[in-house]
């Protein structure tokens, strides 16, 4: 299993260098194509409050999933408990870290701020657009609830979630596809190499899996 973790990452790594590469340094036909997609999503006035809040679900949603099997498990003594939520929080704080990491180094500007004339936003946002954060959290929880717990009837619903909360992020005018592809790269990412450094740092509690 060791082995498939860490075969997904490097073809994570080599995925998110080719989204970069597309995004920044593609042909203009790729950029325009990247608006196009933006446009044909992004309303006129994109004030759909279901959107506002399926975005806002990813510190939300996020947030029970750290907390809720975390105190949990120092309420109860359940150790699977703890690990669940020890995983979440690694796999959230490695993929903040390397999003802002990319947001910082690579500096892309908003779309509503480059084209203020196609793009609209009813809450603008400024700073940096690659990657979308609200993307890589939704997957990076996506990731982690369906690495632990194994069911379709948990990975369907979760990953369906994360793409709506892209999909939102286009729909508000806020980033490019680029940037949710790259957001949901860096989330998974994320996921996995938290699970494979749990796996290496509590061996005896993975080994009675």
């Amino acid at each position: 299993m060791t082995y498939l973790y860490f075969r997904s990452l490097k073809l994570i790594y080599m995925l998110l260098i080719c989204v970069v590469s597309i995004a920044f340094y593609g042909k203009a036909t790729a950029q325009n194509i990247d608006l196009r997609i933006l446009e044909s999503i992004n309303p006129r006035y994109p004030n759909s409050q279901f959107w506002k809040y399926d975005s806002y679900s990813a510190y939300v949603f996020t947030g029970i999933a750290m907390t809720g099997p975390l105190i949990y498990g120092l309420a109860s003594g359940d150790d699977a408990a703890k690990h669940r939520a020890y995983e979440i929080i690694t796999g959230i704080a490695l993929s903040t870290v390397v999003m802002e990491g990319l947001k910082f180094s690579i500096n892309r500007t908003r779309p509503g701020d480059r084209y203020p004339g196609l793009v609209f936003q009813v809450d603008p946002a400024h700073g940096q657009s690659f990657p979308s954060g609200h993307t890589s959290l939704a997957f990076a929880t996506a990731t982690e609830l369906s690495i632990q717990y194994k069911k379709w009837y948990v990975a369907v619903p979760a990953f369906l979630w994360a793409g709506s909360v892209g999909y939102s992020r286009l729909y508000l005018g806020k980033h490019y596809p680029s940037d949710v592809l790259g957001g949901a790269v860096v989330g998974v990412g994320g996921g996995l190499a938290s699970h494979w450094i749990n796996e290496k740092l509590f061996k005896h509690y993975y080994s009675k899996k």
